[in-house]
């Protein structure tokens, strides 16, 4: 019963649009070419409004062809029915019947082009990506050039074509005057992680080359930063990975939390220990993390040992309580107890896991995807930055 509503409100626009069409047939008698009934209306009008009334489709499709054919004023019934099946995901109709408009020869070049951009939608929903990316190409030099341009970069992102999302979105940014930075600062990024991740020679300076660029088009963002000390934290280059989070550290303190296990090490290898773990402290206590919290307890238990490390954490978390914070301070005691004494430990441990890893997420601030890794752009919904750099349990936290 809920399906059979909800086709109903969705049909409801297609029923006024046929009201509207039959109205402008009423003054009108036949050619003799069609029959008509006597108020002068096609016999196939009416066979597709009943057979769209009865939920035959297919049918109702062919004899609403049958009436474009008999008049063409009735083309925006047509465009109509296709948008409702698309609307509905039926993408194989809607294609068909925008499809048939596309390649009709006596409609206007204006008619043709609605019937392309209507086609390349249908393509793209129904995830025929090479086809929705042709249709969207032929429409650049008409009305639909920059619908079908936004569209060319949607599909360039969901196959991770990042030279061409970037020449799609400067090409935005320099004729339509959008602003496209940040996009072209995630785009270069992304072409940077690709690099960082091959194992050719010049992989890190081509990291470099792409970081350099995204910070030129945004060098507000975190991500470049973030990912130039990765890249010299990869190359052994410890100084320059510091260098790099310290422009993350003075003006999104927050995100440092993303690279708080590597900030210690950059700092360990380079014998300056004590000095990253006060810097991540003071992070800490302004952005409490999870995952900085995590990092600076295995720093100290590492240097102060475990019963000077358990202290501190037990004095983070009565600043900033945290279900996460307490697993792994149960962890952390639990291995200065002998075998025999750690049975409370592990019930307590048991008890709150399931719980903490339901808090251990990251979320999509826009469509509420949850992910156990973060993600720049939401693997739910694409759009960049809609994550933060905090679990799940820290955003509820507020």
């Amino acid at each position: 019963m809920p399906e059979f509503e909800a086709w109903w409100l969705l049909a409801i626009p297609l029923f006024f649009g046929l009201g509207w069409f039959a109205s402008r047939y009423d003054a009108r008698l036949g050619n003799g070419a069609h029959q008509r009934d006597g108020n002068g209306l096609p016999d196939a009008y009416f066979r597709g409004l009943n057979f769209l009334l009865n939920e035959q489709s297919d049918k109702a499709i062919d004899a609403f062809i049958d009436v474009v054919r008999l008049d063409p004023e009735t083309i925006d019934l047509h465009f109509a029915l296709g948008n409702l099946f698309r609307r509905r995901g039926e993408t194989d109709r809607a294609i068909r019947v925008h499809l048939n408009l596309a390649e009709r020869r006596d409609l206007d070049a204006s008619q043709r082009e609605h019937a392309l951009f209507e086609l390349g939608q249908d393509y793209l929903k129904a995830g025929l990506l090479d086809r929705a990316e042709d249709a969207f190409v032929r429409l650049e030099a008409t009305r639909y050039g920059a619908p079908a341009l936004h569209h060319r970069l949607e599909i360039a992102q969901m196959v991770r074509d990042w030279p061409l999302a970037i020449e799609l979105a400067e090409r935005l940014q320099r004729d339509r005057g959008e602003n496209r930075s940040r996009e072209i600062a995630h785009f270069r990024c992304e072409l940077a992680t690709r690099a960082l991740a091959g194992d050719s020679p010049g992989r890190f300076e081509a990291a470099r080359h792409e970081l350099e660029r995204a910070v030129q088009a945004d060098g507000a963002h975190p991500r470049p930063w973030l990912l130039r000390g990765e890249v010299g934290a990869a190359e052994g280059d410890a100084a320059a990975a510091i260098e790099a989070w310290r422009v993350v550290e003075q003006h999104n303190p927050a995100w440092l939390a993303l690279v708080a296990s590597g900030w210690l090490a950059a700092f360990t290898a380079l014998g300056r220990r004590d000095e990253g773990i006060e810097a991540l402290e003071a992070v800490h206590r302004a952005h409490p993390s999870i995952d900085a919290f995590n990092a600076l307890a295995s720093a100290r238990a590492e240097r102060d040992g475990g019963e000077s490390a358990v202290r501190w954490a037990e004095q983070a978390l009565r600043a900033a309580p945290s279900l996460l914070g307490l697993e792994k301070l149960l962890a952390m005691k639990a291995t200065l107890l002998g075998e025999a004494d750690r049975t409370e430990i592990d019930l307590a441990q048991r008890l709150i896991q399931a719980q903490a890893r339901r808090l251990s997420r990251y979320v999509c601030e826009h469509c509420g995807f949850k992910a156990s890794q973060f993600y720049w752009q939401c693997p739910g919904c694409n759009r960049w930055d809609t994550y933060a750099p905090k679990r799940s349990e820290e955003l509820e936290r507020g």
